[in-house]
């Protein structure tokens, strides 16, 4: 590879290590979160929240409308993969299920993308790319743990709709490259956040229905903000610009990297003991990271839409 192509590689790499550093701090944030607000309220206020930031960015930029209207349904049908069904399984899942069962399954969708990726003819499964993903694989099961997983018929119900939000997700990556790289990430993210709140948004106005919102405190609305711009809307943007330049499966597999910034963070700021268990799987999951990144080719796309 040569020093243009290090440099243009080094732009979606960075991108997708960000997104999994924003995405990373959801759990947290989201737990606390939702002691005070509904998980349904709490989907569709960062999901509109998120839509209206992305709008009035566009309107500033007059950069709205699509060139080619088919791109609408499309971005309507990514949206609702993407955002919509992916938040609702997440959420209902996790919560008839264990944290470990759905640290997990989550691990599925990076396969799920190159599977899908491969039947619409987007991605090409190389040797390389399979033993990337595999090591990744193995790295991250290691480092959550099996054990500590419980698929009893208690759980079966949410362990199914964790498959179901990584299915949903994997379709979302292994799809959307080239209407994102024909509009742009921006542009893109603003109609799959569009379509996505004409569904989210009622869902919240109902739950809230059911919520005393005057007892909701401060901090927690912080929260709430801080999640719709830092843990929504930026990191569909960079993984939306990271789409339109890599291919799917090294998109998926830095996936990979969430359980890792998780682990580090809990060893920071909690105490937790980093063991051989953590060093192995990290070898694991940055050698499968690399292999499968490496033969990506890089294409000229733009970011701005």
């Amino acid at each position: 590879m040569s020093h243009n192509q290090d440099e243009k590689h080094a732009g979606p790499v960075t991108a997708l290590v960000a997104v999994q550093l924003l995405f990373g701090s959801l759990p947290v944030t989201a737990k606390i979160a939702l002691m005070d607000i509904p998980a349904m309220a709490l989907v569709g206020m960062r999901v509109g929240i998120a839509t209206i930031i992305l709008v009035v960015f566009q309107l500033y930029r007059n950069r709205i409308w699509l060139i080619d209207r088919s791109d609408y349904w499309r971005l309507a049908v990514l949206g609702l993969f993407g955002v919509v069904l992916n938040q609702i399984f997440s959420i209902f899942g996790l919560s008839l299920t264990t944290a470990s069962n759905a640290s997990l399954l989550i691990v599925t969708i990076p396969i799920f993308t190159l599977i899908i990726g491969f039947l619409i003819g987007a991605e090409k499964i190389t040797a390389a790319k399979l033993f990337g993903i595999a090591l990744a694989l193995t790295g991250a099961i290691i480092l959550v743990d099996p054990r500590n997983a419980s698929f009893s018929s208690q759980t079966t119900l949410g362990d199914t709709m964790i498959i179901l939000n990584s299915l949903a997700f994997g379709f979302y990556v292994a799809t959307s490259k080239e209407v994102v790289t024909r509009n742009g990430a921006f542009r893109s993210m603003m109609w799959v956040f569009i379509f996505s709140s004409i569904v989210c948004f009622p869902l919240a106005l109902f739950s809230f229905s059911a919520t005393e919102i005057g007892s909701i405190s401060a901090n927690t609305w912080l929260l709430v903000i801080y999640i719709s711009i830092f843990a929504t809307a930026f990191p569909y943007i960079l993984n939306a610009y990271a789409i339109s330049k890599v291919s799917p499966a090294v998109v998926a597999v830095f996936i990979y990297l969430q359980p890792l910034i998780g682990f580090i963070l809990a060893a920071l700021f909690l105490g937790e003991v980093i063991g051989l268990s953590f060093v192995t799987s990290t070898v694991c999951i940055f050698a499968g990271v690399f292999l499968v990144s490496r033969r990506s080719k890089i294409q000229p796309v733009h970011l701005t839409g």
